[in-house]
């Protein structure tokens, strides 16, 4: 019972290391993201974004580079790189 309680506690402590490295990470990410993206091209893709059914094709292919680096398709999966 003691031998449970010890690997318990063990493996909380390790999930908690673990979860406040990932916490780390995805800030220092989101930094990264909002100091490549200029406040234009946030204003800019905004706008398309909050008027996507009215926007023309062409605003919508700006848009989706602006957010996109890439896409892989296969007949069993989509895959899609985001910029942000």
């Amino acid at each position: 019972m003691k031998d449970t309680f010890t690997l318990l506690a063990y493996a909380n402590k390790k999930i908690e290391e673990l979860d406040t490295r990932r916490q780390k990470i995805t800030k220092a990410i989101a930094d990264l993201s909002v100091e490549t993206i200029s406040q234009q091209q946030i204003d800019l893709l905004s706008g398309y974004l909050d008027d996507w059914e009215n926007i023309s094709f062409e605003d919508k292919r700006k848009a989706t580079d602006g957010l996109i680096s890439s896409i892989s398709a296969t007949s069993e999966y989509v895959k899609i790189e985001w910029k942000i």
